[in-house]
C-alpha cells in the first residue's frame, strides 16, 4: 500500500501501561506503549498469544481501563471521559470488529448493520439507506434480509466489518477477524479488506497472527516482552 498523507492524528497513545493484580502481586501485561496513527493509516499488531494484544485494541477502544499514559482519539482523552460519553464516542467515532462476528441472531444482516447508526439517533430510512449501502461496499446486499444463521462464515464476518463502518468512524479496530474462517474465506475476507482500506480515510488497527496480512498494512508492530516496537 502507499502510505497516505500525513495529518492531524486521528490516534495518539503515549506511555501506556496495564498491569493486573494476581493475588500478592501486580503483573504488568505491557508498558510505555506509544502509537500514532493518521486518517487512512493501517496498522497490523502481532505477538504471541498471551501478550496482551486484545487487552491493547480494548484500551485503545476505550473498553478496558489503563494505569498510566493516555489515548487521545481526534485529540479527545478518551479514558478521562465518563462512562456515558465514552460510550457515545465509541459509537461514533470506533468500529469493532472481532474474531466471532458478534450479529444478533434474531435480526436480518441489514438490521445488524443499521443498529449502530440507530443508537447514535439517526432517522431509520437514513441508516437503512447508510447499512444497505455498506452491505453493497462489502457484496452483501444482496443477502440483507438474511439472518445470521443462514449466513456462511465469511458472509457473517463481511456484515460484521459493514456494521463497524456504517458511522463512518474514525478509527477501526480488529481482533483476528478471520481467525475463524477457512483459509479460503480468509483470503477472500482479507483482500475485501485491503480493497477497503484504499478507499476510505478511516484508519485501521489490526491484531492477528497472519503476518502475511500484517506486512500488507501500512505499517506492523510486534508486541513482545511488555513492549511494543516497529517491524521494518
Amino acid at each position: 500500500m502507499n502510505n497516505p498523507v500525513t495529518r492531524e492524528p486521528v490516534l495518539v497513545a503515549k506511555g501506556l501501561r496495564k498491569t493486573y493484580t494476581t493475588g500478592p502481586q501486580d503483573v504488568t501485561v505491557w508498558q510505555n506503549i506509544d502509537i500514532t496513527l493518521q486518517p487512512g493509516e493501517t496498522l497490523a499488531i502481532v505477538g504471541a498469544s498471551g501478550s496482551g494484544k486484545t487487552t491493547l485494541l480494548n484500551v485503545l477502544g476505550g473498553l478496558d481501563s489503563l494505569d498510566a499514559g493516555q489515548v487521545l482519539l481526534a485529540g479527545q482523552d478518551l479514558h478521562a471521559l465518563r462512562e456515558p460519553e465514552r460510550t457515545r464516542v465509541r459509537n461514533r467515532k470506533i468500529g469493532f470488529v472481532y474474531q466471532f462476528h458478534h450479529l444478533l441472531p434474531e435480526f436480518s444482516a441489514l438490521e445488524n448493520v443499521m443498529l449502530p447508526q440507530l443508537l447514535a439517533g439517526v432517522p431509520t430510512a437514513e441508516a437503512m439507506r447508510a447499512a444497505m449501502g455498506c452491505l453493497q461496499q462489502l457484496g452483501m446486499l444482496h443477502r440483507a434480509d438474511h439472518k445470521p444463521s443462514e449466513l456462511s462464515g465469511g458472509e457473517r464476518q463481511r456484515t460484521a466489518i459493514a456494521r463497524a463502518l456504517v458511522n463512518k468512524p474514525a478509527l477501526v479496530l480488529m481482533d483476528e477477524p478471520t481467525g475463524n474462517l477457512d483459509q479460503q474465506t480468509a483470503s477472500q475476507v482479507e483482500e475485501l479488506m485491503v480493497q477497503l482500506v484504499r478507499q476510505v480515510e478511516t484508519a485501521f488497527v489490526l491484531v492477528t497472527h497472519d503476518e502475511t496480512l500484517a506486512r500488507r498494512m501500512n505499517r506492523c508492530m510486534r508486541l513482545r516482552n511488555q513492549s511494543l516496537v516497529e517491524i521494518v
